[in-house]
């Protein structure tokens, strides 16, 4: 049975991931700062670092929580689909990606934005929570080409996220090279539609 101090320890944990998550969510990465945590937390900024080492760490727990969010949602997308080709179980996700990129956009981004320190190992349940992902693309990639080597399977699944991820990080942030908004979904479903070709 945990003591009286690890409950605190643990409550507080709780607590400061879900106000970090908050502010992601409404201000993005670089608002997250651990006096405003503090504060909202009703804490010392030292309490603070003595559940994280520091808000790096927070910031991995909190985006954690997103990649769960994220993986549910692309999951969610093909839970009904089972009966229905690979290539449409495929374009079905990628557009879920979208929709969760366009409603949490600021939380999205932080998945991406956050630095690792060279030789800095990312922890094992940030990288199992990429992996839930990359397994929902997986499955449909190796039915449409049962021809390729397990490798070669794991380079395309990759190489599909990459693709779906530019196209919608470069849509949402409008960026000089993007499509327009209403045409991000077109574009994804044509290169999700030609994996089984």
């Amino acid at each position: 049975m945990p003591s009286k101090t690890e409950t605190r320890r643990e409550n507080l944990r709780q607590r400061l991931i879900e106000l970090g998550e908050a502010v992601i969510t409404e201000q993005g990465l670089p608002a997250l700062k651990a006096r405003s945590l503090a504060v909202e937390a009703g804490c010392s900024v030292g309490a603070i670092y003595n559940v994280f080492p520091d808000l790096h760490h927070l910031a991995l727990a909190i985006n954690g929580r997103t990649f769960k969010r994220l993986g549910e949602q692309v999951a969610g997308a093909v839970s009904a689909l089972t009966d229905t080709p690979a290539c449409e179980r495929l374009v079905a996700m990628g557009l879920a990606y979208l929709d969760f990129a366009s409603e949490n956009t600021a939380a999205w981004t932080a998945l991406f934005e956050i630095d690792m320190a060279v030789g800095e190992e990312i922890p094992h349940w940030y990288m199992a929570a990429l992996e839930v992902l990359f397994d929902h693309i997986r499955r449909p990639v190796a039915e449409l080409r049962p021809d390729l080597s397990p490798e070669d399977v794991e380079f395309l699944v990759r190489g599909l996220f990459s693709s779906v991820h530019g196209i919608v990080w470069l849509g949402l942030q409008k960026r000089i090279s993007a499509v327009p908004r209403h045409e991000i979904s077109r574009m994804i479903t044509l290169i999700l539609s030609e994996i089984g070709e």
